[in-house]
């Protein structure tokens, strides 16, 4: 029965669709590296390539770990834009 409900193409694209609306309200490239894992897997089992559900968790798994890396290394140069500051204005008194 998992096999049947895990292969259903239209529920992954639900998953990634949440995952990804989960991504704005907690930023951080977390839940979007596994929202891009659900899509791939999404199309994966619309064409029928995957044939069991524990290689079907295994690439879901995989994938999302490549598109998480891949977000870290895209947006590795990405900072928050708060801006520090090192002097103190009262010191030159």
């Amino acid at each position: 029965m998992i096999d049947a409900f895990l292969g259903i193409w239209w529920l992954w694209v639900a998953v990634a669709i949440i995952l990804a609306i989960i991504e704005v309200f907690a930023p951080g490239f977390i839940f979007l590296g596994f929202a891009i894992g659900a899509l791939i897997t999404a199309g994966l089992v619309g064409f029928g390539y995957i044939p069991s559900a524990s290689a079907l968790l295994a690439v879901f798994a995989g994938v999302s770990l490549l598109a998480w890396i891949g977000l870290r290394i895209a947006f590795r140069g990405q900072s928050s834009g708060a801006k520090v500051i090192t002097r103190d204005i009262n010191d030159d008194l």
